[in-house]
This record gives C-alpha cells, sequence and structure tokens, in this order.
C-alpha cells in the first residue's frame, strides 16, 4: 500500500517537472517567433522602399534630361516629372486610364448635348465638323499670328470646329497665349463651346511647337528612340511633358501619338515617328504617351487607323497601300488601337492608305465604311470621335474633289473632316448633300454628339483649372502679315 502511494507521488512530481519544462520552452520560443515575423515584414517593406526608390530614380533622370534642354519653361511644366515621381510615375500612373475621365462614360452630359443640337442651325452643325488652318478660315491673309476682329467675322459666319495650328504661327509663348485664348473666347461667345485648338506635337521628327527658338522648347528624341529603350514609362513622361507646354499655351488637342506598327521596314513615312515593330511594344508606348497628355488635359489621337506602318508609300505625295489582310493587320497593326478602344480614347484618326485585299478595291481607309463604320465602330466598338488625315493629301485630291471628298468621309463614318483642299466647297458639297437627302440630319447629329461631348469635358476641365488670362492684343494689331 505504502509502494503504491509512493508510485503516485513520483509519478505527480514528473508531470510538474514536465509541464514546468514545457513553460520554460514555450516562453523562450515566443520572442525568435515574433522576431521572424518582424523580419519578414522588415524585409518586405524593405525591398518595396527599394522599388520605390528605384522607379523614383529613373523617373528624376529623365525628367532631368528634358528640364535640362528647356530652363525657360514655366513653373507648372518644369514640374511635370517631379510630380509624376511623387505619384508613383511609371506606367502605374499611366494606367489611370483615359477612360476613368472619358466623357463617354458620363450619362450626365446627355441631356445638355441635345440642348445644344437643339439649338444649333443646320450650318452651324456642318461648320463643326471641319478644322481648319487659322489662314484657311480668315481668307485673304498669309499668316495667322493673332486673333483679331477679321477672326471673329469669319467664325461668326463659319463656326468651325477647331483649328490647327503651325510653326509659321507662333512667335512667342505670350503671343501664343494671347492668340489661342482670344480664339476661345470668341468661341466660347459664338456656339457656347470651346474650340478644338489643335498641334501636331508628336515629338521628335514631327513638332510645331518643341524646337521653336523663340518659346524655348526642345523638340525632343523621336518616338523611334524612345521605343527602342522598351520603358512605357518614359513614354508616359514624354507626353506628359508634351501635354504640359501645350496647355500652358493654351491647346487641347494634340494629333499624337502615332500608333503606327513598323511592320514595313521599307517605309519612311512613320519610320522616326513610330515606337517600333513590335506590337506589344508599340501598344504599351503609346498607351502611356496617350495618357501623359490626357494627365494635362490634352485630347490625344491615336494615329494612323488601321496602320501606316505596314506601306511603303507616302499619302502626302500619292497612292499608298498594303496587302495584308484583315486576320494579318489583326494579329498586328490593329493591336495598339484595340488597346486604345478600351481605354475610351478620345480621338482616332484614320489615315489615307487603301487596303485592296481588305476593302476590295482602292479606296482610301478615310473614305471607306468598310473601315471606319464596320470594322472601326461596329466590329471593335469604337465610341469616340473618328477624325480624317489632312483631306489636302495627294491620295486625296487626285482622285476626288473637296466636295465629294466630305461628302463621302462622312458617309464612310467620319466626325471631323480636317483640312479639305478648299473648305468653303467642302461646306457648300455637305450642306447640299444634307438638304439632298444624301446625307442624314441624323447622320450629322452623330458626328456632332460625339463632338459636344468631348468639348463639354474640355469646358469643365478648363473651369477646374483656369488659366490666367494672357495680355490683351495690341490695338490695331491684324490677323497676319
Amino acid at each position: 500500500m505504502k509502494n503504491k502511494y509512493r508510485l503516485l507521488i513520483f509519478a505527480g512530481c514528473i508531470a510538474v517537472v514536465l509541464s514546468g519544462c514545457s513553460l520554460f520552452y514555450a516562453k523562450n520560443q515566443s520572442p525568435d517567433l515574433t522576431s521572424a515575423n518582424e523580419r519578414i515584414e522588415t524585409d518586405k517593406n524593405t525591398v518595396e522602399d527599394q522599388t520605390l526608390s528605384e522607379d523614383v530614380g529613373e523617373t528624376n533622370v529623365n525628367s532631368f534630361s528634358e528640364e535640362a534642354e528647356s530652363p525657360n519653361l514655366s513653373e507648372n511644366t518644369e514640374k511635370n516629372s517631379e510630380e509624376s515621381a511623387k505619384e508613383g510615375s511609371s506606367l502605374e500612373t499611366a494606367e489611370e486610364t483615359v477612360s476613368s475621365e472619358s466623357p463617354e462614360s458620363n450619362p450626365l452630359l446627355d441631356n445638355e448635348v441635345q440642348t445644344i443640337l437643339d439649338n444649333m442651325t443646320l450650318e452651324d452643325k456642318i461648320a463643326q465638323l471641319f478644322i481648319l488652318y487659322p489662314e484657311t478660315l480668315v481668307s485673304g491673309v498669309n499668316r495667322v499670328t493673332a486673333t483679331g476682329e477679321m477672326t471673329r467675322e469669319a467664325f461668326d459666319r463659319r463656326p468651325v470646329g477647331g483649328l490647327i495650328y503651325m510653326r509659321q504661327n507662333l512667335e512667342s509663348r505670350e503671343q501664343v497665349q494671347t492668340m489661342l485664348s482670344d480664339f476661345q473666347e470668341i468661341s466660347l461667345s459664338r456656339t457656347g463651346l470651346p474650340a478644338f485648338l489643335c498641334v501636331d506635337e508628336e515629338g521628335g521628327k514631327v513638332t510645331s511647337v518643341g524646337g521653336t527658338e523663340a518659346l524655348a522648347i526642345p523638340r525632343g528624341e523621336d518616338m523611334a528612340d524612345i521605343g527602342a529603350r522598351n520603358h512605357p514609362e518614359e513614354a508616359y513622361q514624354k507626353g506628359e511633358f508634351i501635354g504640359g507646354y501645350l496647355s500652358e499655351l493654351g491647346f487641347n488637342v494634340d494629333f499624337a501619338p502615332v500608333a503606327d506598327v513598323l511592320s514595313n521596314p521599307e517605309n519612311t513615312v512613320v519610320k522616326k515617328r513610330s515606337f517600333g515593330a513590335d506590337p506589344k511594344l508599340v501598344t504599351a508606348m503609346t498607351a502611356a504617351f496617350a495618357e501623359g497628355l490626357q494627365s494635362k488635359g490634352i485630347l490625344g489621337s491615336y494615329k494612323h487607323f488601321p496602320g501606316h506602318g505596314a506601306t511603303a508609300g507616302d499619302t502626302h505625295k500619292g497612292y499608298s497601300y498594303t496587302d495584308k489582310t484583315l486576320e494579318e493587320l489583326k494579329a498586328c497593326e490593329l493591336l495598339p488601337f484595340i488597346d486604345g478602344i478600351s481605354r475610351d480614347i478620345p480621338m482616332i484618326m484614320v489615315g489615307h492608305i487603301s487596303l485592296p485585299k481588305v476593302i476590295g478595291d482602292d479606296t482610301p481607309a478615310s473614305l471607306s465604311s468598310y473601315i471606319m463604320t464596320d470594322l472601326l465602330r461596329e466590329e471593335l466598338g469604337y465610341k469616340g470621335i473618328i477624325i480624317t488625315d489632312a483631306l489636302a493629301m495627294k491620295a486625296v485630291i487626285d482622285e476626288y474633289s473637296s466636295d465629294e471628298a466630305a461628302v463621302r468621309a462622312l458617309e464612310a463614318g467620319a466626325d471631323i473632316l480636317l483640312l479639305p483642299e478648299d473648305f468653303e466647297l467642302a461646306f457648300q458639297g455637305v450642306l447640299q448633300a444634307v438638304n439632298e437627302g444624301r446625307l442624314s440630319g441624323e447622320r450629322i447629329d452623330q458626328s456632332l454628339q460625339r463632338i459636344i461631348r468631348q468639348k463639354l469635358w474640355l469646358k469643365e476641365k478648363a473651369a477646374e483649372n483656369p488659366k490666367p488670362k494672357a495680355a490683351d492684343t495690341v490695338e490695331g494689331e491684324t490677323d497676319g502679315e
């Protein structure tokens, strides 16, 4: 009996000892587990900090190169790249896509758009479909450098949708700001809508503002050079930089970026203007550039649908074509445009290239209902503005009169007619086509709805970010010389 009690007491002692050992082990192990968790979290944060530092460092290098070329830019423009770095820069910033602010996604505009349409005459509606040189609007003037009474009278008669300015119109920063702000006041007073104030500012080879000595803004690299480095964040910064100085001057539309894939190595038209021959690269770079523009309130225009990089000829000089089939285009040239459409890009410029294996004849894409309506609108689902390339190019005028080209472009699905060779003939041709029933009033209204919606977006953005009024035009100054 005594032995039995002794065994029970012994067993109890062993249990107490084992329990104490377990508590001691657990107590001494817990701090190590906590430390391990802390080390994992610390290492994770360190990696994130290093990644952010690398992004910011790369951004600062790129922005310095732009600023070094242009010490005279205003404070806002000089800070463009710095602001990108603070916001995360690179493609993360670019991923705030166009669709996030697109007027197409705002149904509240519909009533206002319809009200404006209801109060427009047919002549005013047709005028809004055109974008011209200022010298075309103001007849008898060789070079427009100011907005004066001649411009006001011409616009009152033909309130066109917008103007495109070239290097010859730009003399100084203050002169450009005054000329554009004065024209915008005329447009708002006459139509209640801002005008599209446009420029061809791709950067590099094709610029009107960059490289102008009096404006002290650099021309910059060709897009081919930027594409060769394969950094979409650099394309974003380039678009943001260009958008910054264009916005500061008073522009609101840039006919860029070039979305052409350089699939034909013999192509010289877009060789330096294209981001490259890889459709995936061109897609990423084009999207980033366009988003950089829009971050500064500038509407970009993808060009030249359905892809000028596959051609060898130059539509400025005459007939230019590609033998590619639709399937081949979808696998390459169309990819940047398809991506842009998914982002609700505001504008697509259609080129004058011919596609006999797609269309069945030599009709330029800019006059083809299959390309603009069947393919771009219906199959690809594009809802934004379709603008023609300049209708004064030889690929068009060698075969069509100004009035016939204008009517055919609208019949085919274009919304804006850019730079016809003879504006008044083109205007009268469209007016006659509507009066005779060749073009319906509904068809004109469809284009106007897209145009007005974008203009109301620009008006809203201008109200959110008012610019200081430039100095008034000197009394007695004319519109040109």
